[in-house]
């Protein structure tokens, strides 16, 4: 299940928790507010917030959020979902991740003050969550929409100091809706009259929703190409907004998209704009900014199955606009050495689109390898990543076993990037080693 957490009595009570309601995402606030009021309210007493919200980019938004408050030496709080290989990855106090004991008592004691009383997982555990972040003294939380905006679990904090909403697509449009309008609407909802609410670059149907809902809500509203303006260049990013502009280093993670997500941070955190933010702040975040399973290159045992020269890396991307982004690091990567092809290992969820996420990149794929991981959750099978590529793919059908036929066939050193699905990444994690930390 996407809640597995491993051993110990946080995976106890978590099983417990999946009977107090029938469905594992049932988007509504209710429930969540309920169960805070019974704890004191910890929702009211929480340093200051950056809330991202976004299709494709608010994880790597809050990796950039995150290491600029670091690199200003604040205490860091961050939520983020849903985790790779275990469930504390979700929770950082204070720029540590929970520790099973801490986490497994706390969310004893949220079981305790929801009396039995139906809620999700989501809510629950985002309830320990933010008891959490109430107690423990930081100057800075990052919180990450799980799904949606406007009924999403995060969404009971009332003064964000800043709000963000990274690129909008088609994804979860059996909760969200079948068109942008109303996917951008839902993300929208996380606006706050007077807070400030930050979008980086979206298709015009998306923003035309954002702008209703910010203008409803009585949010300032910064826009991309009109507030704030970026500039990527080789040796750097070119930021401006109406506070002057900024010369930037690269962000740390790889991939054109990044300099977007890195932007659309720095955006946010000037449009709060704390005291201890400077552009020497900014640079260092961008710098030292991480987040497993974007565009990261692998080591470990499954890496060394390759023949030598050749390189092994790993995305969790599995929507259409993710497609895209990854089909323009593989342009960038063919422009960087021609002669260096780029084999793909594609694992999906079975309620993804599948076929929109594999058009814009099987053009520039040397091949395909459709895979599920044993323990993927509710993973497509090879043969339906097969039908979606048209035929194009060949069955793995494990990660190893498609490395293998790999290396066997030899061939000039290349890259091999496994893609598709997150709870994939977290399997192949699993397989290096390699727990983020």
């Amino acid at each position: 299940m996407p809640f597995a957490l491993g051993s110990g009595r946080s995976e106890a009570i978590i099983d417990r928790l999946h009977g107090l309601h029938p469905k594992l995402i049932d988007l509504s606030l209710g429930r969540l507010q309920r169960c805070l009021a019974a704890l004191g309210h910890p929702e009211q007493r929480l340093p200051p917030v950056v809330h991202v919200a976004g299709t494709n980019g608010k994880g790597s938004t809050c990796a950039f959020l995150r290491a600029a408050g670091e690199a200003a030496g604040l205490r860091v709080h961050v939520y983020t979902s849903p985790h790779l290989v275990r469930f504390h990855e979700r929770i950082r106090l204070a720029g540590r991740l929970v520790d099973e004991p801490v986490l497994a008592a706390t969310l004893e004691e949220v079981e305790a003050a929801n009396a039995g009383l139906p809620i999700t997982v989501f809510e629950i555990t985002t309830a320990a969550a933010i008891l959490l972040f109430s107690r423990v003294p930081a100057e800075l939380l990052v919180l990450e929409v799980g799904l949606g905006g406007a009924f999403d679990a995060t969404n009971v904090v009332d003064r964000p100091a800043a709000c963000a909403i990274a690129s909008v697509s088609m994804d979860h449009m059996d909760f969200l809706g079948d068109t942008l309008g109303a996917i951008a609407t839902e993300k929208a909802g996380i606006a706050k009259p007077g807070v400030p609410l930050v979008t980086g670059f979206q298709p015009p149907e998306a923003l035309a929703a954002i702008e209703r809902v910010a203008a409803a809500r009585g949010a300032p509203l910064l826009r991309r190409g009109r507030d704030w303006s970026l500039d990527a260049r080789p040796e750097g990013l070119r930021y401006a907004d109406a506070r002057g502009a900024l010369d930037l280093p690269l962000p740390a993670l790889p991939g054109p998209h990044q300099a977007e997500n890195a932007a659309l941070a720095v955006a946010a955190l000037r449009a709060w704009n704390p005291p201890w933010l400077d552009a020497a702040v900014l640079s260092e975040g961008l710098r030292t900014a991480t987040w497993p399973a974007r565009l990261q290159r692998l080591g470990g045992p499954l890496a060394a199955t390759l023949p030598p020269g050749w390189e092994l890396w790993l995305d969790g991307g599995h929507n259409a606009g993710a497609g895209e982004a990854i089909a323009a690091q593989l342009d960038r990567w063919r422009a960087e050495d021609p002669a260096r092809p780029v084999h793909l290992a594609v694992g999906m969820k079975a309620s993804k689109a599948a076929a929109d996420f594999l058009r814009p990149i099987l053009p520039r794929a040397a091949s395909l390898w459709a895979v599920a991981e044993p323990g993927q959750h509710l993973a497509m099978t090879p043969e339906q990543i097969v039908a979606a590529s048209g035929g194009t793919a060949r069955i793995g059908p494990r990660v190893a076993d498609a490395l293998g036929v790999l290396a066997a066939a030899g061939g000039p050193p290349a890259r091999v990037l496994v893609c598709g699905s997150l709870y994939l990444a977290g399997e192949v994690l699993k397989l290096t080693g390699a727990a983020p930390d």
